[in-house]
């Protein structure tokens, strides 16, 4: 049996005619408020992208991006974007945004060695987002107040859609907590990364881990995380304590971008520095892009947790093995 867990008695509040109206409901509100309270513009992005340009996202090494050959450009080749995290940097500066002005996109992208679960799929969906920062503001205050600003969002979000639907109740604590990698493994040192996520966030509600990416104390990584977008030392996710799974859920992963020295830095230790001759990362050596703070938001997570759902099939369209689909419509786990 693949990886599933419906909660015992689970029932969706919601057919799946009203799920749909539902949806649009959290994310209209939701991107509308997060663009006014972020001044971001939204703009169009690629589906998209050659393997040579350097802009797709590595995530952590492994994945295996879905490609294909161009008919009628000879077969050349092109590769479904993981996310848009280098993209974004390249499209503030081509675009003509200022400091203080960011933008956010629809990013739909294929991950096709993603291991699915009740909150993983093949399929992602999320508001990709960049905005444009002075050098003096790559620093750890301006990581916590976006931080906080993103929050105050998804809380205004939950109280809006608690007014709108009867059975959603306001659980997201009023303010999220900050912590680092290290500082978390301190706390748990016998415990996985992901079961530390889950006991601070059950403690905490809401919590925003810092500084992922590089190595802890313990000799391990706490999670990979590409080494030519985040900061490893200005980086974050927003992660929250969903009780319908009895989980700690990610809703965002953000993060600082590096500058030319940090860049080196990071290539050097994840052994990878032949990628500085590729034209994003020499344009950030040559100091020809803006500084810039950016991040993606899960649209299916979001609307996975204020609408209470068990799976993350009940709010978007994906494929899911035979058996997950078969246990699902026997437990009245309603998938689109």
């Amino acid at each position: 049996m693949s990886n599933l867990y419906v909660p015992e008695g689970y029932e969706s509040a919601l057919n799946l005619h009203d799920t749909q109206v539902a949806i649009k409901t959290v994310k209209d509100f939701f991107q509308n408020l997060l663009s006014e309270r972020m001044n971001l513009q939204r703009v169009s992005a690629p589906l998209f992208v050659t393997p040579e340009s350097g802009l797709n996202d590595n995530l952590n090494g492994v994945e295996r991006p879905v490609s294909f050959g161009i008919k009628e450009q000879n077969e050349r080749q092109a590769e479904i974007v993981h996310s848009l995290a280098k993209w974004k940097r390249y499209a503030l500066k081509k675009y003509g945004f200022n400091v203080g002005e960011g933008l956010y996109t629809d990013m739909s992208a294929i991950r096709r060695d993603e291991e699915t679960d009740n909150i993983h799929s093949i399929y992602v969906d999320q508001w990709d987002w960049e905005k444009i920062i002075d050098k003096s503001d790559r620093n750890i205050d301006t990581l916590k107040s976006t931080v906080r600003c993103i929050y105050s969002v998804l809380r205004k979000t939950e109280k809006y859609m608690a007014i709108r639907y009867d059975y959603i109740e306001e659980i997201l604590p009023q303010d999220i907590f900050f912590i680092t990698t290290q500082e978390l493994e301190d706390m748990y040192p016998d415990s996985t990364p992901k079961e530390r996520e889950r006991l601070i966030a059950k403690e905490k509600g809401a919590v925003c881990l810092m500084q992922i990416g590089d190595i802890l104390a313990s000799g391990e990584k706490h999670d990979g995380r590409a080494p030519d977008y985040d900061d490893w030392a200005l980086n974050a996710d927003i992660i929250v304590y969903y009780p319908v799974l009895d989980i700690s859920l990610e809703l965002s992963s953000m993060g600082i971008r590096v500058d030319e020295d940090a860049l080196i830095s990071q290539l050097k230790k994840a052994g990878c520095e032949d990628r500085a001759a590729l034209p994003f990362q020499k344009a950030i050596l040559e100091k020809k892009l803006p500084y810039t703070i950016g991040g993606g938001i899960g649209q299916s997570r979001i609307c996975m947790f204020f609408l209470r759902k068990a799976h993350i099939g009940e709010v978007q369209s994906s494929l899911w093995p035979d058996d997950v689909a078969k246990e699902c419509e026997s437990k009245g786990v309603l998938l689109l």
